[in-house]
C-alpha cells in the first residue's frame, strides 16, 4: 500500500489519459461522481517534461503542472460559445482526460527505482501506444475509502464499469466473472 493522500499506482484505478470519454466515463460508470471532476497523469520521469511544464519532481501528485503550450489545443470559436458539461468535454490536449480546463493537471512522475512495476506497466503502455501517461485515480467510489484487503477491490470491479482486474499476479476480465457476485456500488452513499 502507498504511503501518504494519494493513489500512486498501487491501489489504482488507470486508464487511457488519451481518450476524451475516459473522464466521463469513469466519473459516471466507476467512481459514480459528477462527470466534470478531473483526474490526473501519471508519467515516466523521462517523458515528463515533454509534456508539462514541471520546474520540480512530483513523485507524489501533490503539484500541479501546465500541459506544454505546444501541446495545447486552443477551442475553436464555436466551441467557446458552449456552456457547462459540453465546453468542458472539448479535448484541450492529446491527453484530455488529465488535461483540466486551464490546461494544467496534477502530474504524478514515476521513476523506475521507486515503484518498479508500476513504471513497467508505463513502459508497456507506452511501448504499445507511443504516451507514457495513463488516467491514475484512487482505487475506490465515491464516499468509500480506498481499496484495502483483496475482496475491496474485487467487489468494487463487480459493482462498478471496470474492465478489469489486476491484483499480484492475477488478471480478471468483466466478463469472465460471474454476475451473481456482483453488488452495485452506485447508491451506497449519498453524492457530494
Amino acid at each position: 500500500m502507498e504511503f501518504g493522500p494519494r493513489a500512486l499506482g498501487n491501489r489504482s484505478i488507470l486508464a487511457d489519459a488519451r481518450s476524451p470519454r475516459t473522464q466521463s466515463t469513469l466519473n459516471l460508470k466507476v467512481k459514480y461522481r459528477e462527470s466534470f471532476r478531473p483526474f490526473a497523469p501519471a508519467v515516466l520521469a523521462e517523458h515528463a517534461g515533454e509534456l508539462f511544464e514541471l520546474a520540480a519532481d512530483s513523485p507524489y501528485m501533490l503539484l500541479v503542472a501546465e500541459v506544454r503550450a505546444g501541446l495545447r489545443r486552443p477551442m475553436t470559436a464555436e466551441e467557446e460559445q458552449l456552456f457547462g458539461i459540453a465546453k468542458l468535454n472539448v479535448p484541450r490536449s492529446p491527453i484530455p482526460a488529465v488535461t483540466h480546463v486551464d490546461y494544467s493537471a496534477r502530474v504524478q512522475i514515476v521513476h523506475d527505482e521507486t515503484n518498479p512495476i508500476f513504471s513497467a506497466l508505463l513502459r508497456r503502455f507506452y511501448a504499445k501506444t507511443g504516451s507514457p501517461v495513463l488516467v491514475n485515480t484512487s482505487f475506490n467510489v465515491r464516499g468509500e475509502p480506498i481499496v484495502c484487503t483483496p475482496e475491496d477491490p474485487f467487489h468494487c470491479f463487480l459493482g462498478t464499469g471496470i474492465e478489469a482486474l489486476a491484483i499480484g499476479r492475477c488478471f480478471l476480465r468483466k466478463e469472465e466473472q460471474n454476475p451473481a457476485l456482483a453488488r452495485s456500488c452506485r447508491d451506497a452513499f449519498a453524492p457530494d
